[in-house]
């Protein structure tokens, strides 16, 4: 692709861009404030010779990139950090985790409201702000509402004289002290609306002029510093106010995905019924013979169903065989679909109708606990492929479409197939494919990584017998290491707490092992 002849059509707006490798995959995210400037600069000579191998690796894979525009910076900051989060491209290090910008919150229904910081917006009938992508600027701004109108930043629910007597905001005036009744409910009410207006954007004119001209008189009275504060909380709230939108995970975003149109791409390549509406996607995650796992993710429509995803821990496989734990997590699946489904229907157990047909008349009628997918998705080639065909004809479920996707040349394997099938890189079928893989492939990874965390914290004193969770800590209290407990002797076990001699004989016996 001639990147250099697209680039002449990239504004000089601000906006963030995709990188995309040969096989269509995004490998980075960014976000500028010029974009045609940010993007010209990937493609220098000079660029190239004077950056580290990282970014000399991003630029030796750039095949493509996609560009979305926004209207300032601020957006163009939540929007990265959105798309990070969805996508995790690998030359990507900062907002891939889950950690979202910060939301302002109230409750109106309680007595004395007060504003909180969150970054998890819930269905609880509170009133939320936000996203901010100026943390610093936005706490400011709140503690210069909370003292400009008078409002409690206490913890209790219900303050009252009690809380009022451990509370010195009244006497600093920063705080109407409502809890003691020195403003009513109503006026505390009127308080809190007008500060919500100001969040809001309303009269926002008005608030930037009374500021600045009582930064004015403060300068023209030598006070410069009462000055350079008002000067701080004008700056703080025009960051805070700087209208943006939301972009939220999973809605709200421009993007050039179009999920129902992937999907009829997806039935007419694979030549099925119609639009595999519900998809499941397997893959097996090994980093060590430790802990093996499994993940599955489901899309529905063409969009990630996080309710629905599951992730297992092989058990009966030793060592890293990817077609074995592959064959037990497609056995786990879909025996328990089945199982959860004869509850509601025990007639199809002695019924000759055929298991996919009953599953999916179950599905119509709406009795289902679990609906089957439309189709299975493999991460592998021939081998895994193999494995889950083999599993589902033992369950009967030998007409559900079940596919391989394999990693390398992103090839379709179909079963009595003999050749893959290839699919364009810029299909939205592959596309689709892409993504609930690469999702299958986070999750996975994500559990293999937290039972890994699990394992560190774990002591070879968990497989002692007889020792409590609450002994090993007092041993590894006492003595600092498993090491150091080795040498301890008997008299020096027994002579702590709650542990006898016959204990400590045990105990010694064990670490001798």
């Amino acid at each position: 692709m001639d990147l250099k002849a697209k680039l002449r059509d990239v504004p000089h707006q601000p906006g963030v861009y995709l990188m995309k490798d040969r096989l269509g995959s995004i490998i980075y995210v960014g976000k500028a404030r010029d974009l045609k400037k940010r993007l010209s600069s990937y493609f220098l000579a000079s660029r190239k010779t004077r950056a580290d191998l990282k970014t000399r690796a991003l630029i030796d894979s750039i095949h493509d990139f996609e560009t979305h525009l926004v209207r300032n910076e601020a957006e163009a900051l939540l929007l990265e950090g959105k798309l990070i989060k969805d996508y995790r491209p690998r030359y990507n290090v900062s907002f891939r985790d889950d950690k979202r910008f910060l939301l302002l919150k109230i409750r109106p229904e309680e007595q004395w409201p007060r504003f909180m910081l969150t970054r998890l917006k819930k269905d609880d009938n509170a009133r939320y702000y936000g996203p901010f992508p100026h943390s610093s600027a936005l706490k400011a701004t709140v503690d210069w509402l909370n003292r400009h109108f008078g409002l409690r930043v206490c913890r209790p629910l219900a303050p009252g004289p009690n809380d009022y007597q451990h509370c010195n905001a009244d006497i600093i005036r920063n705080c109407s002290a409502p809890c003691i009744g020195r403003i009513s409910r109503a006026e505390y009410l009127q308080r809190v609306d007008e500060a919500c207006r100001i969040l809001e954007g309303k009269g926002k004119k008005e608030i930037f002029q009374a500021l600045q001209l009582d930064m004015e008189k403060a300068a023209a009275k030598l006070d410069f510093e009462k000055a350079a504060t008002l000067r701080d909380v004008i700056d703080n709230l025009k960051k805070t106010l700087e209208p943006m939108r939301q972009f939220s995970r999973g809605r709200g975003v421009p993007t050039t995905v179009k999920p129902l149109e992937d999907l009829a791409d997806l039935g007419e390549t694979l030549g099925l019924a119609g639009p595999p509406r519900v998809m499941e996607c397997f893959d097996i995650s090994n980093v060590s013979s430790n802990h093996i796992v499994a993940s599955m993710v489901r899309f529905t429509d063409g969009k990630p169903d996080n309710q629905n995803y599951r992730r297992y821990r092989i058990r009966t496989v030793e060592g890293q065989d990817d077609f074995a734990s592959m064959a037990e997590v497609i056995r786990r699946r879909y025996a328990r679909i089945l199982l959860e489904n004869a509850s509601v229907d025990p007639d199809s157990q002695i019924s000759q109708e055929d298991v996919v047909e009953a599953q999916r008349r179950l599905a119509r009628e709406g009795r289902a606990k679990i609906v089957l997918p439309d189709l299975v998705i493999v991460d592998g080639g021939k081998g895994q492929l193999g494995m889950a065909v083999k599993e589902l004809r033992v369950l009967g479920l030998h007409d559900l479409p079940v596919i391989g996707l394999a990693k390398q040349r992103e090839e379709v394997f179909v079963p009595g197939r003999g050749e893959p099938i290839l699919i364009p890189h810029d299909r939205g079928a592959l596309k689709l494919l892409q993504r609930i893989r690469d999702e299958a492939h986070r999750f996975a990874n994500g559990y293999n990584s937290l039972l890994l965390r699990r394992r560190m914290k774990e002591s070879i004193l968990d497989d002692c017998p007889g020792i409590t969770p609450r002994r090993k800590q007092q041993l590894l209290e006492k003595f600092g290491s498993v090491a150091r407990l080795r040498k301890a002797s008997v008299a020096e076990l027994s002579a702590l707490p709650g542990i006898s001699e016959k204990s400590a004989e045990a105990i010694v016996a064990w670490l001798a092992k």
